[in-house]
């Protein structure tokens, strides 16, 4: 169940409000570290080889999603995505060219047919894995993006990036293009917004300790401790300060040939649970809203 041409997920870029204090939150509090910094931009690593997880930007009044980065096997996959794009129904922003940004390589941009934005790269840099991850975020493990039509989002990716469907729910289409059960996941919805961005912890001790960190520092838990039935991995969710939906996950299933997707029917919980546990309530309506309000810039 893998990609011919995605490895995988490299990074989020984002616009705040106020660089400063998304500085302060994701370096004091959601422990990120600066990797580069300039031009109004600041750029956050995990503890993994990935050379940037977040790229923030200084933006307007509200945080909007710049693009999803993602990693391409070769140069020759990079050029296969590039000309799969406008026969899928997208629309190139930029084209392959070397990348002027803190991972370099060389990369291009494009469009899906509603609007959401993407960039894939090939040869960016990676570091040696910090040789302290304790309660801190390695990498980013998957991206869930809304979508007013499911199955056209769940074919473009397919076509265009090499996706498979690895479950479907009644509320999220899950797509696979490595070892991870899903990289990128698409959600029902009204509307074509960021759901929310995973970070992958060293294990359930780190999700649960950086909850806690979240609740010290005034960032409750909105929805967890739990385990979900896709996946299998255990989350917490949470509101940054400008309203983008984070997670907390760790022990994501790994899924080979062998795996076989699942659907609606085959992911039903028992009245009045969401996920395997059954201890925390479902979403409230605060993270529901927080899941459809951070939309793509224009491009």
């Amino acid at each position: 169940m893998s990609s011919p041409w995605i490895e995988g997920l490299r990074s989020v870029a984002l616009e705040v409000p106020d660089l400063a204090q998304a500085e302060s939150f994701y370096t004091e509090t959601w422990r990120l570290e600066v990797a580069a910094r300039g031009n109004g931009a600041l750029c956050l690593r995990g503890s993994g080889s990935d050379a940037f997880l977040l790229a923030l930007h200084q933006g307007g009044g509200v945080p909007r999603i710049r693009h999803v980065t993602l990693r391409a096997r070769s140069a020759e996959a990079l050029a296969a995505v590039a000309a799969q794009v406008e026969p899928g129904g997208g629309r190139i922003l930029s084209p392959v060219q070397p990348l002027d940004e803190e991972a370099g390589g060389t990369g291009f941009g494009f469009r899906d047919p509603h609007g959401r934005i993407f960039q894939v790269v090939h040869g960016d840099a990676r570091r040696e894995p910090s040789a302290s991850t304790r309660d801190r975020p390695l990498r980013l493990t998957h991206v869930v993006l809304n979508s007013h039509a499911v199955d056209e989002t769940q074919a473009f990716l397919s076509k265009v990036l090499g996706f498979t469907l690895a479950d479907r729910t009644v509320a999220i289409a899950f797509m696979n293009c490595n070892s991870d059960h899903h990289t990128l996941a698409v959600g029902v919805s009204d509307n074509d917004a960021l759901n929310h961005i995973a970070f992958l912890m060293p294990d359930g001790d780190a999700v649960m300790r950086g909850g806690g960190r979240m609740k010290d520092a005034g960032f409750p838990i909105q929805w967890g401790p739990g385990r979900h039935g896709p996946g299998n991995n255990l989350f917490n969710y949470f509101i940054d300060p400008f309203g983008v939906v984070i997670e907390y996950t760790a022990e994501v299933e790994q899924v080979d040939e062998r795996y076989r997707p699942r659907g609606p029917e085959d992911w039903k919980w028992p009245p009045g649970r969401v996920d395997q546990w059954g201890i925390s309530p479902p979403p409230g309506p605060t993270l529901k809203e927080a899941q459809r309000r951070v939309l793509f810039v224009p491009s």
